[in-house]
């Protein structure tokens, strides 16, 4: 993806400030590590940069449990319906208007060919390049954590984890509290 990336930005005579959810964050910060020269800076919305471990007592924690127990049955089974269970987690309290369509928006393309096992595959990717070129990255970082992001037990850990990995002062936090996985379309 960073590689994608980075032709693009060269395709439109580039430099740019690239945005990246999820696990795009992590090619963001991948992108901006190989050409400093072309990433003026970066947003990572709920990045998935660094490589992830659970700790048994992060299974306490009910909200990261069921998102990790819906996100597993969906690369496990393939489930359109486990999937559509966790977005229900990861958008919790304020909705997009428009959430019943987009719903069945992503069941219909979740249901093409190819779609579901493209999903199951990224799921199984582990952002552990993204994690260790970290500290190549030259260009100010903002990382966006929702409070209630049911991909970590603790969402505020995981963010400055990513910060602190960065070069001193190139990073900053925002947490947005009662945001889940996509605080960027929530608020």
């Amino acid at each position: 993806i960073a590689g994608d990336l980075l032709a693009l930005i060269r395709h439109l005579g580039g430099p740019a400030v690239l945005v990246g959810h999820s696990v795009s964050g992590g090619a963001a910060t991948i992108a901006a590590a190989q050409e400093p020269s072309l990433i003026t800076a970066v947003v990572e919305l709920a990045p998935f940069t660094r490589k992830q471990t659970i700790r048994p007592g992060d299974l306490r924690v009910k909200r990261f449990r069921k998102g990790t127990l819906r996100l597993l049955g969906t690369g496990v089974f393939g489930s359109r319906r486990l999937w559509r269970s966790y977005l229900g987690l990861a958008y919790p309290g304020a909705r997009p208007a428009d959430w019943d369509q987009r719903l069945g928006r992503i069941d219909a393309l979740l249901r093409e060919p190819g779609r579901m096992k493209a999903m199951q595959r990224m799921g199984r990717s582990a952002p552990t390049d993204a994690g260790a070129r970290l500290g190549d990255v030259r260009c100010p970082v903002l990382v966006v954590m929702g409070t209630l992001d049911p991909d970590w037990a603790d969402p505020h850990a995981e963010g400055s984890a990513v910060v602190d990995a960065l070069p001193s002062g190139l990073g900053r936090l925002e947490m947005i509290e009662g945001a889940g996985h996509y605080p960027h379309d929530q608020y």
